[in-house]
């Protein structure tokens, strides 16, 4: 099997049992745009200090567990500034829409059987994969 998929389902598996334990501790779906959404524009206040904690260990993990990774880490994202901005704007926009992200639909979501959950996500797939085909084989941007 490739390493890939082995980081693929360790990723998962990690992400899954985060949601899980979040959702237990806390009695909230650990959606991501959510909770940064309550620091911005302040409706989160009540809970400030866990909403924090979580946006910086979303930073600082990652940052701790480079050194264990000693390989080329290959991202395949485009050079082009003005891509990587306009697709971080076009997500803002879309979790904005949906009213939640991949993980709070995609991953707690569907996890709960939740239809608003499933189809947000099927809505997202699909604008995903219409973005690629748009910037990359349309427009060639990325």
């Amino acid at each position: 099997m490739e390493m890939d998929w082995i980081w693929g389902l360790v990723g998962g598996l990690m992400i899954g049992s985060a949601a899980a334990v979040f959702l237990l501790v806390n009695g909230r779906i650990m959606g991501a745009s959510g909770i940064v959404g309550g620091l911005v524009d302040r409706s989160g206040w009540g809970t400030w200090a866990e909403r924090l904690a979580f946006v910086a260990g979303l930073v600082a993990i990652p940052a701790l567990m480079r050194p264990l990774f000693t390989g080329d880490i290959s991202t395949h994202i485009t050079s082009n500034l003005w891509v990587v901005i306009a697709a971080g704007l076009l997500v803002g926009v879309g979790t904005r829409l949906a009213n939640g992200c991949t993980s709070g639909h995609g991953v707690c979501g569907i996890s709960r059987f939740s239809l608003r959950g499933m189809g947000a996500t099927v809505f997202y797939l699909l604008a995903g994969g219409l973005a690629v085909v748009v910037f990359r084989h349309v427009l060639g941007v990325i």
